[in-house]
């Protein structure tokens, strides 16, 4: 006999199963402890699942989910009602994993405007802390989310939400005044009393020198290995989303192929007639069948 048929199938990870929540000093700590954190952008349930069942430290409520999830061309129409909403859902996915909610496009203008929508996605949505965009322009904004008790973290470099005064998606701090600029958001944002800040779209060297300079931990997307973790879109890592595909961003696999081949077999075996089988169908007692057959006839001559 096979030796290798005797060896037990590894049983498939489990979202229910015992697994303890990263504590927002365990995320801050982590740029002493020189663990890398994994933060994955998830906008629904079932992703939020898959990130809590591989392992992600942090499930981030990105508003990219206005494209990826809504089909939006940016992230510019998602609301606060929609990020609550999508929030919810990833709590439920994940009730295990640490859930960052970002605020979107103008819901942090004003102090008081920011304070009401950071409190929507802790009370409303249970989420673990909120991520607005920006650096020392909004300083004294990060400040007042932070000092009402509410993590926070920030968004430097490439920031979505400020997308048309950079004339589109463009690599930030390429040269050293802007890269200097970069800096001083991110100071900034430290001095704000964030416990982490994300770079998007800064120059590798660029984002480990500042990275340097820090004393919480920073993520990069787009940004090199030298920041203190990193994040990535669960649908674009996952070939989910097609439409199209950032220079930063690696596919792990291809589930749109496999999706789409799945559904191209279903079509072509309904046109057959090859499905739905016996084995895919609900059977009934021969004698209540034949019974039934009687009634329908008899109801011919009524």
């Amino acid at each position: 006999m096979n030796d290798t048929a005797k060896k037990p199938v590894a049983a498939a990870p489990s979202s229910h199963q015992e697994r303890k929540k990263r504590t927002i000093t365990e995320i801050r700590d982590s740029k002493q402890t020189g663990e890398k954190m994994v933060y994955m952008s998830v906008p629904d349930y079932t992703s939020a699942k898959w990130a809590e069942m591989a392992g992600v430290d942090v499930a981030v409520v990105g508003d990219s989910l206005a494209m990826v999830a809504h089909g939006h061309p940016s992230t510019i129409p998602a609301t606060m009602d929609m990020m609550v909403m999508h929030a919810l859902a990833v709590r439920r996915g994940a009730p295990n994993t640490f859930v960052l909610g970002c605020m979107p496009y103008q819901s942090y203008n004003t102090i008081d405007r920011a304070l009401t929508n950071a409190a929507r996605f802790m009370q409303e949505a249970g989420s673990d802390a909120v991520k607005p965009q920006g650096g020392k322009s909004q300083a004294h904004i990060l400040k007042a989310i932070v000092d009402a008790g509410i993590p926070t973290a920030s968004h430097i470099g490439l920031t979505p939400h400020t997308i048309a005064m950079f004339g589109g998606f463009k690599i930030q701090g390429r040269t050293a005044d802007a890269a200097m600029k970069i800096l001083e958001d991110a100071l900034a944002i430290e001095d704000a009393g964030c416990f982490m800040l994300e770079f998007e779209a800064v120059p590798a060297k660029i984002a480990e020198v500042i990275s340097r300079q820090l004393t919480i931990p920073t993520i990069g997307i787009g940004a090199g290995v030298g920041t203190d973790g990193q994040i990535l879109l669960c649908y674009d890592l996952l070939g989910v989303f097609t439409d199209f595909k950032p220079k930063f961003t690696k596919r792990y696999t291809n589930l749109t192929e496999v999706a789409v081949g799945g559904i191209q077999q279903y079509v072509a075996e309904v046109k057959s007639g090859k499905f739905p089988d016996d084995q895919h169908s609900y059977s009934v007692k021969d004698d209540e069948f034949e019974k039934f057959l009687r009634l329908v006839e008899k109801r011919k001559h009524i």
